[in-house]
């Protein structure tokens, strides 16, 4: 299981590991949380030591998305991501992009989704300052928490050619 944590209590254990260590960091709100989201971080597990979510709080979330959202508290969304089997670590910020908790976790391989494609991430700089590289995870088809969202509004299950 793992640990939800400030950025700074994951700064003093980052100093602590070997230099060759292969932490990962990925980052979202992770609302719904759904198959492209497990994907997602089964892939981010696979390529390193240490796997750090990154997660959207409410106020960053309601910015980001929208009022209605997130529909899941942060503390909650936090709870599960650390339940789950790849994660190692979360940390929660509240910033509008992750630079600052990257600063703090120095990450080998930062991983965002395949739609990030084609586009110079804001916080590759951050990510390539220490080291690391930007990695992009292939997608699962038609699934995001902004169609299951839809979907549940307009009464299907956010799935294509359904209602």
């Amino acid at each position: 299981m793992g640990l939800i944590v400030s950025r700074d209590a994951f700064a003093a254990f980052r100093d602590t590991l070997s230099p060759t260590a292969r932490v990962v960091f990925t980052n979202g709100c992770f609302d719904l949380l759904h198959v492209g989201h497990m994907h997602l971080l089964n892939f981010a597990r696979s390529l390193g030591d240490t796997l750090v979510v990154g997660l959207n709080s409410d106020a960053s979330v309601k910015r980001f998305k929208g009022p209605d959202r997130p529909i899941v508290p942060q503390a909650e969304r936090a709870e599960v991501l650390a339940a789950l089997p790849p994660v190692d670590f979360v940390i929660i910020f509240d910033e509008d992009d992750p630079r600052e908790t990257i600063k703090a976790v120095k990450p080998r391989y930062h991983v965002k989704g395949a739609d990030y494609a084609g586009r110079r991430l804001i916080e590759a700089d951050e990510v390539e300052a220490h080291g690391g590289e930007v990695v992009l995870a292939q997608l699962v088809d038609n699934r995001s928490t902004t169609r299951l969202v839809q979907g549940m509004r307009s009464g299907a299950d956010g799935r294509p050619g359904e209602s």
